[in-house]
């Protein structure tokens, strides 16, 4: 027996009397297409993995323009979710739920096992969310919160408009130097920082949509703008992120004088490098270049990594 996701899968007993049931394949464990299979049951909407007996069999989708028939691997889900194709050769990191579902797992020292006991649903169904990005159903998330001694917003990363790092920091935290190629890595190639600046009213700090060209850091702005006062002096750029599901986060910091770009060869390089437009929208032609002097960072992990 070998299926593709999408495909329908049927149990139709001799007995009689005995209901048919069916359901669509929404995951698959091996690259050929062989059991078992994640179904997703259409009575219940329940995902379950299923080993088939005797009196199953699939009933296959018709072949559709573009739609390669090499058994993939998808991401499943629960009710009302929308699958995602994922690579043969690709295992993606999990999402910020399964994450923090895993975490608070730990914190109650609770194996997966036992976790998915209190929250009345399959071990390997939990094993799904917490390796896998997903999108649970409202009911599970409600079950998950109440076995794990949470809540579904805490679950779900509720609390955007509040300042991040509000969790509970790591039990054995380890803080440590980033090198210059992490650093530079980390700054990526784009990306939103903070530009440290004085103004007549005071230092200010400001976020903005960046760009690393040319072993600098640019970025557009107004010439009357706060971040425009950057210009002509030393400053201070900022990028970090802080992963509020682990407790851990990093920051890198970027130290050098900035100078208006008004090269028209290089702001024309400049605006066809570019990744995205300034987030804030408006007239913002001014190309503003940060040339790294001084470039630190500093990492907070579990001492074990």
């Amino acid at each position: 027996m070998r299926a593709h996701i999408g495909d329908q899968f049927v149990i139709e007993s001799p007995a009689t009397g005995a209901a048919r049931r069916d359901g669509e394949i929404v995951g698959l464990h091996h690259a050929d297409g062989t059991p078992p299979y994640d179904v997703r049951w259409s009575d219940t909407d329940e995902v379950t993995l299923v080993f088939p007996g005797p009196d199953a069999h699939i009933h296959h989708l018709e072949d559709r323009p573009g739609r390669p028939r090499e058994p993939s691997r998808r991401g499943r889900d629960e009710p009302g979710a929308v699958s995602v194709t994922i690579p043969l050769d690709e295992e993606p990191n999990p999402g910020d739920i399964g994450r923090r579902v895993a975490t608070e797992r730990k914190r109650q020292g609770l194996t997966r096992v036992e976790a998915a006991r209190r929250a009345r649903m399959a071990p390997d169904y939990l094993a799904y969310l917490e390796e896998r990005p997903a999108d649970p159903s409202l009911a599970s998330l409600i079950r998950l919160a109440a076995a794990l001694g949470t809540s579904v917003a805490a679950l779900r990363g509720g609390g955007i408009d509040l300042p991040p790092g509000q969790g509970q920091a790591l039990l054995h935290p380890q803080l440590s130097d980033l090198g210059p190629d992490e650093c530079r890595a980390r700054l990526s190639t784009h990306g939103v920082g903070r530009v440290v600046v004085s103004t007549p009213d005071g230092p200010a700090v400001v976020p903005v949509n960046y760009e690393v060209i040319d072993d600098a850091i640019a970025f557009r702005t107004a010439p009357d703008s706060v971040p425009a006062a950057a210009v002509g002096t030393d400053v201070a750029f900022e990028v970090d992120h802080v992963d509020e599901a682990m407790s851990q986060g990093w920051s890198v910091l970027v130290v050098g004088p900035a100078r208006a770009v008004t090269e028209p060869d290089v702001v024309r390089r400049m605006v066809n490098r570019a990744h995205t437009t300034p987030w804030p929208g408006g007239e913002r032609e001014m190309w503003v270049s940060i040339r790294l002097t001084r470039l630190t960072g500093r990492r907070i992990s579990p001492a074990d990594q």
